[in-house]
């Protein structure tokens, strides 16, 4: 019943492809690149606020591979076919013939997402990138490469492995301290602050040339 379920669901949603020409285009990208949002976001909260909220993005780049770890575990134990293996729906995205359950996107993305939402310093931009993070992987599910229940196993180990973290937080503190310190001090020999603002300001730039061209 579940299994059907899931192929119900899959076809609903993979079935909108080819309605709009927009979404059509727009999807793989989202689906494919969209992790590197959050990692643009992590980058830009280390370099533009305290150090206390760079103990946080440690924290959800620690949650981010322990999640990850565990869909590994899991594909190692576990197989399910994706839908272009069973020969349903439509893909819009070239992906190997491997295990769907879970989604690494959707993981990666939602493990660093939940980390930050049970900060409240940044429980605001966790909530934001929890949104992204469900629009990533519904995206997936419309590109034709993964199915509902993939999503949904990554949203339930996401959480485990923010909440993981969050347990174990104090005794991170002395690791975090090192690698802030190390950041540091590589820092001071190499301008790492000037490149980045260097490339933000190109990349604000190109967009606003780009926009302003269309």
């Amino acid at each position: 019943m579940i299994k059907s379920l899931n192929k119900d669901i899959f076809l609903s949603i993979n079935g909108f492809v080819g309605q709009s020409t927009l979404v059509d285009k727009l999807s793989p990208l989202i689906a494919e690149y969209l992790p590197f949002l959050f990692i643009a976001v992590l980058a830009y909260i280390w370099f533009r606020h305290g150090k206390e909220k760079r103990h946080i993005v440690l924290y959800s780049i620690y949650s981010a591979i322990i999640g990850l770890i565990i869909n590994q575990i899991i594909t190692f134990f576990y197989f399910h076919a994706r839908p272009f293996m069973d020969g349903i729906g439509k893909t819009l995205v070239e992906h190997a013939p491997e295990s769907s359950f879970p989604s690494d996107h959707s993981t990666f993305m939602l493990s660093i997402a939940f980390c930050l939402l049970i900060h409240r310093k940044l429980r605001t931009t966790g909530m934001i990138l929890t949104v992204f993070g469900v629009i990533g992987g519904i995206s997936r599910v419309f590109c034709g490469i993964h199915y509902p229940l993939d999503i949904a196993g990554s949203i339930i180990f996401s959480l485990m492995s923010a909440l993981i973290i969050f347990s174990i937080e104090k005794r991170l503190g002395i690791l975090n301290l090192f690698l802030i310190e190390t950041i540091d001090a590589i820092e001071t020999r190499i301008p790492i602050q000037k490149l980045y603002d260097f490339f933000a300001g190109n990349r604000i730039r190109l967009v606003t040339s780009t926009i302003l061209f269309l």
